[in-house]
């Protein structure tokens, strides 16, 4: 795992400037050679890019999971 992001970049006339960061989703238990402290790097990747008032954030959830309990709306809110 890295920190550091792949950049697209994607030119069109007429249209306002805007970075979109696809960031991963938080993993609570490591699996195969994932660091025993994923759960933790994972959130300061994320918290980097969300803690910007300027930040639009969608958050992404399974359906069949409870939202009162998403990692990803919680940081989001």
């Amino acid at each position: 795992m890295t920190s550091v992001p792949i950049i697209i970049k994607i030119y069109a006339r007429d249209v306002i400037d805007l970075t979109l960061v696809d960031l991963p989703g938080v993993c609570k238990n490591p699996t195969g050679d994932q660091p025993l402290d994923i759960e933790q790097r994972i959130y300061e990747i994320v918290l980097k890019y969300t803690q910007s008032p300027m930040s639009l954030i969608m958050a992404v959830s399974p359906a069949n999971n409870d939202i009162a309990v998403s990692d990803g709306l919680k940081i989001a809110k």
